[in-house]
């Protein structure tokens, strides 16, 4: 599975991994993050396409517009966690640069 790690996906995996099963907003997310909108919702979106996210339209209050949810998929967790191994144990320039095969980063 190809996705960049660049320091914002990071940032975004790193907050998925906090309550990982949870379901999360784009705004919560972009507050944790610090990133704005036009850099987070392209990773959502890139990380939606190769199944590491699922999402979901929550219908709000009527007179309220509906949200958009997301958590990760069984894949993106497994993904995320092994990410987080590779950043801990300094492979994560590796991992990024294409130089590890992710199969082989375990979590």
């Amino acid at each position: 599975m190809k996705l960049r790690l660049s320091p914002q996906t990071l940032l975004v995996l790193d907050a998925f991994l906090d309550h990982a099963e949870d379901w999360k907003y784009g705004y919560d997310l972009s507050r944790v993050t610090g990133l704005k909108s036009g850099t987070l919702y392209p990773i959502l979106m890139r990380m939606a396409e190769r199944k590491l996210l699922e999402t979901e339209w929550e219908q709000g209050e009527p007179g309220k517009p509906p949200r958009h949810m997301y958590r990760f998929t069984p894949d993106g967790l497994r993904f995320a966690r092994a990410n987080a191994t590779a950043h801990a144990s300094g492979r994560l320039g590796q991992v990024a640069l294409g130089r590890v095969p992710l199969g082989l980063v375990k979590a």
